[in-house]
């Protein structure tokens, strides 16, 4: 098989994987106040948080950068819940383009901790291979293509209940933010960070 491929698979398959829900939870956060004709913001605000993630996945991974595991555990829920929260906060009136492009900061900003997440499964894949460079690109695009299946799903989702069903987007952004915003607050206090 090839490497390239086998890494991009690992990658698709690590976002994916619901047993890593927290990061799903994330990319749902940062596309609940968005509707189907915002496609192209969704998918620069993604690739925001990729190039986020990728930047920190690298420097860790190639242990440039070292941080407490526990630390960045309990952090992921933590951009998780602010996001959600920022949602639930905001009226619609609010989507303005600075409001957006401070979203696309955060997106980048949280990427940043979330790389950091994925970097000690990436290390254990690796092992102590010294040219890591194609993996690491290959680990990355894995996971943007995910994100971008989870992010397809949910504006199909959204698309349906809002445009089809008539549900309401404020109701619906309401719904999905608490719910995540509810969630990221239970892997808050079951971190090991606070043991």
């Amino acid at each position: 098989m090839n490497e390239f491929y086998m890494y991009l698979r690992l990658g698709l398959e690590h976002i994916l994987d619901i047993s890593g829900y927290d990061h799903i939870l994330f990319v749902l956060a940062l596309c609940a106040i968005y509707v189907v004709s915002d496609w192209k913001k969704v998918l620069v605000l993604v690739t925001a948080f990729t190039v986020g993630h990728s930047l920190t996945l690298a420097l860790a991974t190639l242990r440039v950068i070292r941080v407490d595991t526990d630390l960045i555990e309990m952090l992921i829920p933590v951009t998780i819940f602010i996001t959600a929260v920022s949602n639930i906060v905001r009226s619609k009136s609010t989507r303005s383009a600075s409001y957006l492009n401070n979203n696309y900061i955060l997106a980048l900003f949280f990427g940043l901790i979330h790389g950091m997440g994925f970097s000690n499964y990436l290390r254990a894949l690796l092992g102590r291979d010294s040219s890591i460079l194609k993996q690491l690109f290959a680990f990355n695009v894995g996971l943007e293509v995910g994100q971008i299946i989870i992010v397809g799903i949910f504006m199909l989702v959204s698309f349906i209940l809002i445009t089809v069903l008539g549900v309401r987007q404020r109701d619906w952004n309401l719904v999905v933010s608490s719910a995540i915003a509810g969630v990221s607050l239970m892997l808050i206090s079951q971190s090991s960070y606070w043991n």
